[in-house]
């Protein structure tokens, strides 16, 4: 019996794009948090450059923020998405991470 064993390889941004539909709305993650989740810990600004190349509409990339809760630059809307979403914001601007963050701990 012949069997060939093929070994599918999944790309680094598709595994970025497959934890962070795992954010439920009206929660957040870090670009930290989402590296460690694939097992990249050291690659938080990696899944950033895969998220802002993003294309499908079904990635919430808008739930992904900076380890000091900050959105990501140029990215208008990303603060009134989480805001319609419900996610609690600091009197600074800053995501409330302590509030807001998915699992309430941070893997940075």
């Amino acid at each position: 019996m012949d069997r060939k064993c093929t070994m599918v390889r999944i790309s680094f941004s598709e595994r970025v794009y497959e934890a962070v539909k795992e954010i439920p709305p009206g929660q957040v993650a870090t670009y930290g948090e989402i590296a460690w989740r694939i097992g990249a810990p050291r690659a938080a600004r990696q899944v950033g450059q895969a998220l802002a190349h993003c294309k499908d509409p079904a990635t919430p990339c808008h739930r992904v923020v900076n380890a000091k809760g900050d959105t990501a630059p140029g990215y208008a809307e990303q603060a009134a998405l989480l805001e319609a979403e419900g996610v609690p914001f600091l009197s600074d601007g800053r995501v409330d991470l302590k509030n807001g963050q998915k699992g309430g701990k941070r893997h940075e």
